[in-house]
């Protein structure tokens, strides 16, 4: 089994804003009885059972309300795009770097387009209204299925799967990542695109993945994380937490962890060579132009017809794009593993 980890950093104080890359990899023979009895907690915060209850509920009332409101304004695909560093950014060019996104992460993880080797089951963990397992259920001819706390998240996932010919390869249900509703070793490919931010127990989060996962087959996760600390740092400086707090309440995240957190809970499952490579100039374009998009016609008409959390969420994007490249950076991890 091989592990690999796509990091970008939460730089410096300003104001000399940094960007740091790193690149682990590693391979492992690899035991589910280990994956399945994985410790429960990493080394960041835990949260109760019934914080953990409410963070889901507000996840889910989150995205019923906001989905919508990205659809009419971005389209299929609810995460970042990929953009080559110092190319020139357009707004409406920023479908096509989502698109980018994904390419770029199947290139990363080294999946394989030969009939023979390319995946034929797919899970989408934490999948939005859809738009991956699409994409991937085109591209490979494979079967997927996609997972979500929203209801409304996964009956529209299933609308747009019918209205373009895919039903009988997609397919979509409300389902939590930490306890996922599919037998082991079910899935080639296991696909979780920015949704592992969302996870209160990162350790429960990657064991399911893993638990899912068939011999052989591979795992991706994107998510965010913060900057790995020094040796002599015991936590986060207070101004980090303190723009943290705002992300996290606005976009309803548990605590955040680092790379270093995510490569030692992959090393407690027996992992060895972990790969990380840091994107964060690769994505940092996309923010401000999702703010764009959003100070149009279409995006206020769209704000106005959603509720107050998704007011709330695009009142706080500023506080990710103004700060993006001096004072916060979007850590990406991809994870893959082999089994």
């Amino acid at each position: 089994m091989s592990a690999c980890l796509r990091p970008s950093l939460l730089p410096a104080p300003p104001p000399a804003p940094t960007w740091r890359s790193s690149l682990l990899f590693g391979v492992s023979s690899f035991s589910r009885k280990l994956i399945t009895r994985a410790s429960s907690t990493t080394s960041t915060t835990t949260m109760s059972d019934a914080a953990a209850r409410e963070l889901k509920e507000g996840i889910a009332e989150f995205y019923d309300e906001s989905s919508s409101l990205w659809e009419d304004i971005w389209g299929d695909h609810m995460h970042h795009g990929f953009y080559e560093p110092d190319s020139s950014v357009s707004v409406s060019d920023h479908r096509a770097a989502q698109v980018r996104m994904i390419e770029e992460t199947l290139r990363f993880a080294g999946v394989s387009e030969d009939p023979t080797k390319r995946p034929k089951n797919v899970v989408d963990v934490g999948c939005g209204i859809g738009g991956s397992s699409r994409y991937l259920a085109k591209k490979f001819g494979a079967k997927c299925q996609g997972i979500t706390l929203s209801p409304v998240q996964a009956q529209r996932a299933n609308a747009l799967a019918a209205a373009r010919g895919l039903a009988d390869k997609v397919s979509f249900q409300v389902g939590d990542a930490l306890q996922q509703p599919f037998p082991d070793g079910q899935f080639d490919l296991v696909w979780s695109m920015e949704s592992g931010e969302h996870m209160p127990d990162k350790s429960k989060f990657v064991s399911e993945l893993a638990r899912v996962t068939a011999p052989a087959g591979t795992i991706i996760i994107v998510t965010w994380c913060h900057r790995d600390l020094a040796p002599s740092e015991e936590s986060l400086q207070p101004w980090e937490q303190e723009l943290l707090k705002k992300i996290c309440d606005a976009y309803y995240l548990p605590a955040w962890c680092s790379t270093a957190d995510y490569v030692k809970l992959l090393q407690s499952l027996s992992l060895e060579d972990i790969k990380a490579e840091d994107w964060s100039q690769n994505v940092a374009p996309f923010w401000p132009a999702v703010i764009r998009s959003a100070l149009t016609w279409k995006g206020f008409t769209s704000l106005l017809r959603t509720g107050k959390l998704s007011i709330l969420c695009c009142g706080n994007l500023y506080v990710i794009s103004y700060n993006y490249l001096d004072i916060f950076a979007k850590r990406l991890n991809i994870t893959l593993w082999i089994s």
